[in-house]
C-alpha cells in the first residue's frame, strides 16, 4: 500500500509521533483500515498510539480512517472495508483511548446514511470539512454540505460546533503546547468559554509576506468543524490520559523530559505504581534505555570462581586448569567473590589474582568485593589503597560492587545479622578502587525488607558516588533470593519480589541514573523462570533493563567487560546520545559460584 513511501515506515512513523511530545506539539496520528492489516495489527497500531500518548500527551485526536479504492492504482481492485467492520474498529479505538480522546472519523468516505452509526460507534469529530476545496486524496469523495452534516449529527443527539486546528485541552495549557508568536491569533478565535472556534470572530487578512509574492486572496479556504458531545467535563483536559494516580502522571511528564530530575517522593510514586500506570513507567524507561544506549543488548562470557574455596579444594592447578578451559570456551572474564580463608595469610587475595592472570592473560578479572577489599588490606597490615594498588599489580582489571544490599545501615544489619559493615565503611574502598582506576559495578538487592524511600535513598548514593568518581561502568538490580540463608532472617524478609515490583525497580533505576550510569545489567539468573520477566515476550512494555519484543531492529551481542572510563557530572545527556546497551550474562562456567552476581 505504502511502497517506495519512507514517511510511511512504522518505527519512524512513531519516532515522529514521539518527537512531537517530547517538543510539546498537538499532533493528530490515525489508522488507516482495509488495506491488507488484520484485527492484531490494528489493534497493536492503537496501543502504539496509545502508548506514546501515555508518555507524552500530545495525540489530540486519532483518526480512523477507511481506505477507499482507486481506478489506475495498485488496489484499484480491493473490496473496500465493510461498514460493519469499520464501526466495531471506531468503537475499539474509543475503547483503546479513553473516553475523553478525540476520535475522528472522515464523513466523506462513507454514505450520509453510515455516518450516524459511525457517531453511535464512540466518534466525537468529522475532522476538516471544506465547502471551497476538494479532499486532495479522494478527490471522488465530495464533502457533505456544512448544513447536511449539521442536521445528521443532531439526529444523533449532538451539536456541530467549528473548532480550531488545536484541541480545547490544549488551549487550556497554551504555555506548554503552543509557540507563543501564535497565542494572540488564536485566542482572538477561540470562543473564550468552550476554547473552540468563535464562529461570529471577524477574519483578518494576513499582512504581505516580508519576501515573496503577495497572497492573490485573502480569503479563507477551510473552515473546520467538529461534533462535540455536550456535556464536556472542562475540568479534565480532554484527550490527556485520566490515571488513577495523579501523582504518577505528574512524574511522567516530568520525566520525560529530565527522567533524572525528580523528587525522592515522585520516585517513590513511580515505584509504587500498578497496572497501566505501571505500563507507563516502563514504556518511558524503555524509551530512554532505547536513547540512550540504543537497541543492542550485550552480554558477557565469563566464570566465577568461589575464592573461599581457595586452598580447600579450590588449588592452584585447578584454578588454572579452570582459567585455561574458560578461555577455549569462550570466556573473557574471570568473576572472583568471596573471602579467602582465615587460616591463609591475606596475600592469598594477591597469589589467587596472580595465578588467574598468569593462566589467562588476556582475560578481564573482576575480583574482590568491598568487605574483601577491607579483609585483605586488614590482614596484610597495609591501607587499602595499598591493598588495591596490589590488586592492580596482580592483575585485577575492575571490582565487583556487590554486597551493597541496600545502602541503608539498619536494613543491612538486618539481613546479614549484623555482620555486614556500615555503609560508610562499605562504601571507602569503593571509592578507594574507583580513584585507584579500577571501576566497578553498582548493585541493589531488593525485594525483602526494604521500603521505597530506602531504594530511592540508595539510587541517590550511588549517583553523589558516580558523580564523585565516574568508577561505575554499570549497574545490576538483584531481587532478593531467600535461598541459604538464616530462617530468621527468611521469616522476616519474605520470598522475594514479584514481577511487577522487579519492573518497576528497573524501569525506575533507568530514569534516576541517566545520565550518569548507561547500561542496566539484569541479574537474569535470579529472575523466576515460570512467569515472564521484565525480557518477556509476554510484556507490552518493558523495564530499562530491556526492550518490547513488538519492535524491530534489536539484537544480542556479546562484548568484552571492560567499558570506557566516562567522568560524569550531575547533568543529564541528550536522550539522542547514541551508546551501546548493556545485559551482562554469565554461562554455565560457574565453579563454587558465590550469592552475589558479578
Amino acid at each position: 500500500m505504502h511502497f517506495g513511501s519512507p514517511d510511511k515506515d512504522p518505527a519512524l512513523r512513531m519516532r515522529v509521533i514521539d518527537d512531537a511530545g517530547r517538543s510539546r506539539i498537538p499532533f493528530t496520528t490515525g489508522v488507516l483500515l482495509g488495506i491488507g492489516e488484520n484485527d492484531a495489527e490494528r489493534a497493536d497500531a492503537l496501543f502504539a498510539i496509545r502508548a506514546s500518548h501515555q508518555r507524552y500527551g500530545q495525540v489530540q485526536e486519532t483518526i480512523v480512517q477507511n481506505f477507499r479504492a482507486k481506478p489506475h492504482t495498485a488496489m484499484q481492485n480491493e473490496t473496500d472495508l465493510g461498514l460493519e467492520e469499520y464501526a466495531a474498529a471506531v468503537a475499539v479505538a474509543r475503547i483503546v483511548m479513553g473516553p475523553d480522546h478525540t476520535i475522528q472519523a472522515p464523513p466523506n468516505l462513507s454514505g450520509l446514511s453510515e455516518l450516524l452509526l459511525l457517531v453511535r460507534a464512540g466518534i466525537n469529530d468529522w475532522g476538516g470539512v471544506s465547502p471551497l476545496t476538494p479532499d486532495h486524496v479522494n478527490p471522488e469523495r465530495p464533502w457533505p454540505e456544512l448544513q447536511t452534516l449539521a442536521e445528521l449529527t443532531a439526529q444523533a443527539g449532538f451539536t456541530l460546533r467549528e473548532r480550531l486546528t488545536a484541541h480545547p485541552a490544549y488551549l487550556q495549557d497554551a504555555e506548554t503546547w503552543l509557540d507563543p508568536r501564535i497565542v494572540p491569533a488564536v485566542t482572538a478565535l477561540a470562543d473564550p468559554v468552550s476554547l473552540l472556534a468563535d464562529e461570529g470572530a471577524r477574519l483578518r487578512p494576513a499582512p504581505p509576506a516580508a519576501r515573496g509574492p503577495r497572497p492573490r486572496s485573502a480569503d479563507p479556504v477551510t473552515v473546520l468543524v467538529a461534533a462535540t458531545a455536550p456535556p464536556v467535563d472542562r475540568g479534565v483536559a480532554a484527550g490527556l490520559p485520566r490515571r488513577a494516580d495523579p501523582t504518577v502522571v505528574s512524574a511522567l511528564a516530568r520525566a520525560s523530559i529530565a527522567p533524572e530530575s525528580l523528587t525522592d517522593a515522585e520516585y517513590c510514586s513511580l515505584l509504587t505504581a500498578r497496572g497501566d500506570d505501571l505500563n507507563a513507567v516502563t514504556a518511558l524507561a524503555d524509551e530512554v534505555r532505547s536513547a540512550a544506549v540504543g537497541n543492542t543488548l550485550t552480554y558477557v562470557v565469563n566464570r566465577n570462581l568461589d575464592s573461599s574455596l581457595y586452598s580447600k579444594g579450590l588449588t592452584d592447578d585447578m584454578v588454572r586448569r579452570l582459567v585455561e578451559e574458560s578461555v577455549t570456551l569462550g570466556a573473557t572474564e574471570i568473576c572472583v567473590q568471596g573471602p579467602i580463608d582465615q587460616a591463609l595469610p591475606g596475600t592469598a587475595y594477591l597469589d589467587l589474582a596472580a595465578g588467574i592472570r598468569a593462566a589467562g592473560p588476556d582475560l578481564s578479572l573482576h575480583a574482590y568485593r568491598p568487605t574483601e577489599v577491607l579483609d585483605g588490606a586488614r590482614r596484610t597490615g597495609v591501607s587499602v589503597d595499598a591493598f588495591l594498588e596490589g590488586l592492580r599489580e596482580a592483575g585485577v582489571t575492575s571490582v565487583p560492587g556487590t554486597g551493597a544490599r541496600i545502602l541503608d545501615d539498619g536494613v543491612r544489619a538486618l539481613l546479614s545479622e549484623r555482620t555486614d559493615p556500615p555503609v560508610d565503611e562499605w562504601i571507602r574502598p569503593l571509592v578507594a578502587a574507583h580513584r585507584a582506576g579500577l571501576r566497578s559495578t553498582a548493585t541493589i538487592v531488593y525485594g525483602h525488607v526494604e521500603t521505597p524511600p530506602q531504594i530511592v535513598a540508595h539510587l541517590r548514593r550511588l549517583t553523589q558516588i558516580q558523580d564523585e568518581t565516574g568508577g561505575f561502568s554499570e549497574f545490576i538490580a538483584m531481587p532478593y533470593v531467600p535461598f541459604d540463608v538464616p530462617s530468621g532472617v527468611r521469616a522476616v524478609a519474605g520470598e522475594g519480589p514479584g514481577l511487577e515490583a522487579s519492573r518497576a525497580l528497573h524501569a525506575v533505576a533507568r530514569l534516576m541514573l541517566h545520565g550518569r550510569i548507561d547500561h542496566i545489567q539484569a541479574a537474569w539468573t535470579k529472575l523466576a523462570s515460570t512467569a515472564p520477566g521484565p525480557c518477556s515476550p509476554g510484556e507490552r512494555t518493558t523495564s530499562a533493563v530491556c526492550c518490547s519484543t513488538e519492535r524491530s531492529g534489536r539484537r544480542l551481542a556479546p562484548r568484552r567487560t571492560a567499558r570506557r572510563r566516562r567522568k560524569t557530572s550531575s547533568g543529564s545527556r541528550p536522550l539522542s546520545a547514541a551508546r551501546l546497551g548493556n545485559v551482562r550474562r554469565a554461562t554455565h562456567l560457574s565453579h563454587g559460584a558465590p550469592h552475589d552476581a558479578c
